[in-house]
């Protein structure tokens, strides 16, 4: 019980900083939804290399 009571819920796990946020399940498609549709746009910048690597 003392265990459920500490990690068991998900507000008392949200206060620590374990999760970002708490949402409800019925927020859980739209929310999924917009995130993948952020992640659909985002483009990895990686700054070219100075230097390649030498055969050895």
């Amino acid at each position: 019980d003392e265990y459920k009571a500490k990690f068991g819920d998900p507000y008392v796990a949200a206060r620590n900083g374990w999760l970002d946020d708490v949402i409800e399940p019925s927020e859980s498609r739209i929310r999924l939804i917009r995130a993948l549709n952020i992640l659909r746009s985002k483009r990895e910048w990686s700054p070219p290399k100075k230097h390649g690597n030498i055969p050895l």
